[in-house]
Order: structure tokens, then C-alpha cells, then sequence
């Protein structure tokens, strides 16, 4: 499959920073993949996801999405895509609907489109009936749920994900993660994925490519690095050996 994404010696220098938060890093994301952006604390995965979502701006380096340059075809850009924050980005005082209905209305979506979109993903997701609870009375599982709905009401062709089940119950997050499966099959959603956990990268991830300190360290196919690094049984084996088992704070 040709690139969707493609990202050439990317840079982010912060100012004050002594080391630049991503150093030049080349990676093509292929139309269709679920591809794992995975590192330790401080690799610099949120800053990349923020690049590419246009959040942040780089400070060297080119990114085209969809064959569009990033900088220069921005509002193009955020009409395919989806973003999914690390931190819950949803009013905790309105209700479910109320909340889906008005970033619903920001990517243009309005009326009965918008209301079955929301129907829609609220019975995938399991939430229908709570469809006029207000946020604050969730559980940390229902909020990331809402969360990821926000992210594709409007049908994205590319689903930005930064840590989607983080701190949430093992059944919240094999609801995401089998759902996020079906979306990248059954609609040819491309996926963006950071995560730490190693267990779930393995299982959902095409492709993946570990960055520490910036930079890109590994790279390819969760089977394929198992094949090249014959000493570890699982991902997270990989994922140590490349980064050491010191914290990360």
C-alpha cells in the first residue's frame, strides 16, 4: 500500500531544551496500518502525534499527509483525521450527547447525519443508555470510550491515538481495543497509535517503530523484530533491551 503519512528528518527543538524532544526522524506510515509509535517516558511520542496532528510546529523537517504538505495544507488535513488526546478533552458537566453533539457540529457535522453517527457509536461502544448522564458521573473506562467516539463521528480516514487505555479497567479496554481492530479492517481507518502497553502494541499493531530520546531505535512488524531479536519471546522483551530498565520519570 502506498504512504499515507511520510515524515522526513523531522525535528522539534523546544526552547530552553537541551536536547531536541524529536531529532530527525524519517517514518512512512502506509495507508491501512495500525502503526504503534511506542518509547519510554520522554521519547518524544506525544510531541511527533502533535506535529502530525498540527498542534505543534516543527522546527526542521517536511510531513505530508494524504500527499498533502503538511504546513501548507493544514485545514485540507484536519478534515480526514481524528484525534484522540492522552487527557480526557470532554465537558465533565453535560451530558454524553451533549458533548458529542458539539464537537460533532466542529468538523461540520449537523442534524439527523449527526445524531446517527452518535447512535451509532454509542451502541458500539456500549453507551447508549447513557447517552444523558453527564461525564462527571463516569468511570474512567466510559470517559476514554466518549473520548475515542469524539475522534470519529466524522469518519477520519487517519485516527490519531495517544495513549488510548491508559489507567482504565481490563474490560474498558478490550472493548477499545477490539473496536479500534474493526474500524482499521471493516473501514480502512489508517491508525496512529502511542501506547506502553507492549502486550496490547503486539496484538494490534501492523507496524511499529520504537523511539527513544528523539530518534527512531527499531523499527518493522511485531513478527519481524521477534525474528530479528531471537533472545526475547514477547514485545516488551524487545522494547527493554532497546531502552534499559531504568525509570522514567
Amino acid at each position: 500500500m502506498e504512504p499515507i503519512i511520510e515524515i522526513t528528518g523531522l525535528v522539534k527543538r523546544y526552547n530552553q531544551a537541551e536536547l531536541n524532544a524529536v531529532d530527525g526522524i524519517t517514518v512512512e506510515v502506509r495507508k491501512g496500518e495500525i502503526f504503534g509509535l511506542l518509547g519510554p517516558n520522554g521519547a518524544g511520542k506525544t510531541t511527533l502525534i502533535s506535529i502530525l496532528c498540527g498542534i505543534v510546529k516543527p522546527s526542521e523537517g517536511q510531513v505530508r499527509i494524504n500527499g498533502i504538505e503538511l504546513q501548507s495544507g493544514l485545514q485540507d488535513i484536519k478534515k480526514i483525521i481524528g484525534v484522540v488526546p492522552q487527557e480526557i478533552a470532554l465537558y465533565p458537566s453535560l451530558t454524553v450527547k451533549e458533548n458529542l453533539t458539539f464537537f460533532g457540529k466542529l468538523y461540520d457535522l449537523k442534524g439527523l447525519e449527526l445524531q446517527e453517527s452518535i447512535d451509532i457509536w454509542l451502541n458500539k461502544f456500549g453507551l447508549i443508555d447513557k447517552m444523558n448522564h453527564r461525564i462527571e458521573t463516569f468511570s474512567g473506562g466510559m470517559k476514554r470510550r466518549v473520548n475515542l467516539i469524539a475522534g470519529l463521528l466524522h469518519k477520519p480516514q487517519i485516527l490519531f491515538l495517544d495513549e488510548p487505555t491508559v489507567g482504565i479497567d481490563v474490560h474498558s479496554r478490550a472493548v477499545i481495543t477490539e473496536h479500534l481492530k474493526e474500524i482499521n479492517q471493516n473501514q480502512g481507518v489508517t491508525i496512529i497509535y502511542t501506547s506502553h502497553h507492549m502486550d496490547e502494541a503486539e496484538y494490534l499493531c501492523t507496524n511499529i517503530s520504537i523511539i527513544d530520546s528523539g530518534i527512531v531505535i527499531a523499527g518493522g512488524s511485531p513478527k519481524n523484530l521477534l525474528k530479528q531479536n531471537k533472545d526475547c519471546n514477547r514485545l516488551a522483551d524487545i522494547f527493554l533491551k532497546l531502552t534499559g530498565k531504568s525509570l522514567r520519570d
